[in-house]
């Protein structure tokens, strides 16, 4: 469950031992050191010291233990909780998955819970740790560096996102394919891959904005050094052109589903058109030999040697007449 958990002095990695508790007071009793535990889809008992050692708060904690949580920012009296949710894009699948990291920030600690795949935490770590200048920032250092680092991964995956769309977009113009029925549904499973992404993306946007003291939210964040908040803004921004990039892809795929689905009435049009010019065609000859094939006694022509063939030859001519006419109407 503990996949790590360290002590920094001055922003250099010290290893400590399993007594959370002790660790934690060494790390307040100096003003330049806090710890940082990293733990991994832990279970409730498996949690309960953590809990009790950083005396975290339980409505937390439970969203911690279970998951599936949007991404949102509370203040508790001890501590600060933020939910991220990085994301991964499969192109073998074109599926877009998501995780969670939950982030208890307080008073000279840091807890970081892991769900799922895609959390950066470890490239987090050891980045951070090979530039010890920001983690002497302590505690807002690491919420920073996990904070940017899954914005910044999110612009990767709508950057992957945009070039499979123009690649979907060329196959639906495409003139050999664009009728296929598999296009649809690959559109249509594009656009859930676009609303998971934007499930993660969107409501990131308000906890960053707090952060970064924009707007409304003037006020400091407890636990959160003000000297971050330049920092904090750089993130937002990056995520403000995420979830732009998202609104464009997602209004992009939805036109591209409008042309798709207009070819397709198109191309029923024009399929109903010849049609219903070949069934034209093959009405005057039927009609024709209907009459002709009445036998009644009295009918003109009967006894006529060459009504035959005239009759064939009017017929052919009819005929040839209305497929002249389609042809040049682009019925045909």
């Amino acid at each position: 469950m503990i996949v790590d958990c360290a002590i920094y002095r001055d922003g250099r990695r010290s290893e400590v031992s399993t007594d959370y508790a002790k660790a934690l007071e060494e790390a307040r009793a100096q003003p330049d050191a806090f710890v940082w535990i990293g733990v991994h889809e832990p279970t409730g008992p498996e949690f309960d010291r953590v809990t009790r050692d950083f005396g975290l708060h339980p409505l937390a904690v439970e969203d911690a233990l279970k998951a599936h949580q949007r991404p949102k920012l509370e203040v508790y009296d001890d501590c600060l909780f933020m939910v991220l949710k990085p994301v991964v894009y499969a192109h073998d699948i074109d599926e877009v998955s998501s995780g969670e990291v939950m982030l208890f920030v307080g008073d000279s600690f840091v807890v970081t819970v892991r769900h799922g795949v895609g959390a950066p935490l470890g490239d987090v770590r050891h980045h951070l740790e090979a530039g010890p200048e920001m983690l002497r920032h302590g505690p807002t250092a690491v919420l920073y560096a996990i904070a940017d680092a899954v914005v910044d991964h999110y612009l990767e995956v709508a950057t992957e996102l945009g070039t499979d769309l123009e690649e979907l977009e060329a196959e639906v113009f495409s003139p050999e394919l664009g009728g296929s029925r598999d296009i649809a549904s690959n559109i249509y499973r594009f656009k859930r891959q676009v609303l998971e992404f934007r499930r993660a993306t969107g409501p990131l946007t308000l906890p960053l904005s707090r952060l970064s003291g924009a707007g409304s939210f003037g006020a400091a964040v407890p636990f959160i050094d003000d000297s971050a908040q330049p920092f904090f803004r750089d993130v937002n921004d990056h995520l403000i052109r995420v979830n732009e990039s998202v609104d464009a892809l997602d209004r992009l795929v939805s036109d591209i589903l409008s042309a798709h689905l207009a070819q397709m009435s198109l191309r029923q049009n024009d399929d109903m058109r010849k049609i219903s010019a070949w069934a034209a065609m093959a009405a005057v000859p039927t009609m024709i030999a209907g009459i002709y094939g009445m036998n009644f006694t009295h009918m003109p022509e009967l006894r006529w040697a060459a009504a035959y063939p005239v009759i064939l030859l009017v017929m052919l001519g009819l005929v040839f007449g209305l497929y002249r006419v389609f042809k040049r109407r682009g019925w045909l």
